[in-house]
């Protein structure tokens, strides 16, 4: 009785938890798709020590939650991953797994490297390793990398990032640290906004739609389309269509309704991108590729972009590397379109400025001869080549000047008193912190006002050996400290005083 009791009770659970299942899967819904996709899609994995073991498992969890919807094959997607570490090294090549099953199957088995966060490295092994026919990549079809980083590099990465969007390649960042937004920004395909997200590790399920849906609209099969789309400019790409010996390609573009300004360019026929330039902001052109065959006829390829709003700069400001006599400002974006930036700062308050001028090109500048703890107020003001200008104000803080304690003595009072005396420190000193850490009994910290350069230290156990320390305080950073040995002689002993470093 009691073994059919507890099977009724067993097949009551079952039930209960397929009921659960079903309609747990009614409220997800249908699972999403991304259909009639064909491209390369490479994933840049930060596996260093700068990552913790939470960290990378998320970042796995996040990778394959968004090729779920993904259909993979030889016709299809295809998926690679990079390790970023010491020496960079290859997970799996493009063409090595080619159902979604056996992508979530070897995603779940990526064990990470450690080491060194040499992304620089990483770049360069992709390009000459991953993006070959020898690791499965494919000539005529789109190219995309994900590089998933905490924010930090030891090498440089400018120089192989170019060189890999040169080829092509569509670059998504995710940083999941604080970064530096102006390296990052570069080396993301233009516009940042959409190709640059900035989340925490456990929010990354917040941009997994909006990454997905980019890549797919860089992957649409076999089609002329347009990427890094900016306010003057945007990359084609499209199909291997013919060779260098086979024909030529006639590239026809012009703003819409406007076939009297259309512009004309040639290439040859192993050409599968180009980059179109000198255009105009918010404007949407009608673009036709031509396919000239001496072989036959290839039906012509037709797309229509819109350019962006054009680029305002600067819309941030970042002032960082702090001193008591200088700072660096830095300003954000720098598009083409800018021919100098003038800097102009004064001490708040005051009626005192000075005017710094930059290239165009320019993201940042050192401010010199300020004056320590001091607030200033800068502005960036963006000179265009049409003579429009733009500004930009923030505030900036110049740090106090730090002294250290010099020429710390020591007079013997008594057997077991010592009187210690420095010298006033430089600056605007606020007080001076006095630490004695006796070799027998408790240590003593004492506070002291800035008018005030010697203290009395007493209670020091005969025969013992202690360390005194005195450091200057100010409002907003600690000064440096200066620290002697203090040897109390035995009681036994002619009493006599005597220190050393």
């Amino acid at each position: 009785m009691t073994h059919v009791a507890m099977s009724s009770r067993g097949l009551l659970v079952f039930a209960s938890l397929q009921v659960a299942l079903a309609q747990s899967l009614l409220h997800r819904g249908p699972q999403p798709s991304a259909p009639d996709l064909e491209g390369d899609l490479l994933f840049l994995l930060d596996s260093s020590g700068s990552v913790s073991y939470y960290e990378f498992s998320r970042v796995k969890e996040f990778i394959a939650d968004l090729l779920r919807p993904f259909t993979f094959g030889p016709h299809d997607v295809q998926t690679g991953v990079v390790h970023i570490s010491t020496v960079p090294s290859l997970e799996f090549p493009f063409d090595r797994y080619l159902s979604s099953k056996e992508v979530q199957h070897a995603l779940r088995g990526i064990k990470q490297k450690m080491g060194d966060t040499n992304t620089g490295k990483a770049l360069s092994f992709a390009k000459d390793k991953l993006f070959t026919a020898a690791a499965g990549a494919r000539a005529d079809v789109p190219k995309v990398m994900v590089w998933v980083t905490d924010g930090f590099s030891t090498d440089d990465i400018s120089q192989p990032m170019q060189l890999l969007k040169d080829m092509g390649v569509t670059v998504f960042i995710v940083s999941t640290g604080r970064g530096n937004y102006l390296e990052l920004s570069a080396a993301a395909s233009k516009p940042p906004e959409k190709h640059l997200h900035f989340v925490d590790v456990d929010d990354l399920t917040i941009i997994t739609k909006q990454l997905r849906d980019s890549i797919a609209e860089v992957m649409q099969a076999k089609r002329l389309r347009a990427t890094e789309i900016s306010s003057n400019s945007f990359r084609l790409i499209w199909p291997n269509l013919l060779t260098r010996d086979t024909g030529y390609y006639v590239l026809e573009y012009a703003p819409n309704g406007e076939p009297r300004h259309k512009a004309r360019r040639q290439m040859p026929g192993d050409h599968t991108t180009i980059v179109v330039d000198n255009l105009m902001p918010q404007t949407t052109y009608e673009v036709a590729l031509i396919p000239e065959s001496n072989e036959r006829y290839i039906t012509p390829q037709v797309t229509r972009v819109t350019t962006l709003e054009e680029v305002i700069s600067p819309v941030q400001i970042l002032v960082s590397d702090s001193l008591s006599h200088s700072v660096r400002v830095s300003w954000a974006p720098t598009p083409d379109s800018v021919a100098t930036y003038q800097i102009m700062y004064g001490p708040l308050p005051g009626n005192s400025v000075k005017v710094v001028e930059v290239k165009g090109t320019l993201n940042s500048t050192i401010l010199e001869d300020l004056k320590a703890n001091t607030t200033y107020l800068v502005t960036v003001t963006a000179v265009y080549k049409s003579g429009k200008e733009k500004a930009l104000s923030a505030k900036a803080c110049t740090q106090e000047e730090s002294s250290k304690i010099k020429h710390l003595r020591f007079e013997e009072m008594s057997p077991t008193t010592v009187k210690a005396s420095w010298d006033p420190a430089d600056g605007s000193v606020v007080g001076y912190r006095v630490r004695c850490r006796r070799q027998a009994g408790p240590s003593t910290l004492l506070s002291v006002s800035p008018q005030i350069h010697s203290v009395l230290l007493s209670d020091l156990a005969a025969g013992s050996v202690n360390k005194v320390c005195v450091k200057p305080v100010y409002k907003n950073l600690p000064g440096r400290g200066l620290c002697r040995m203090v040897h109390i002689q035995p009681a036994s002993a002619t009493r006599s005083y005597r220190h050393r470093q």
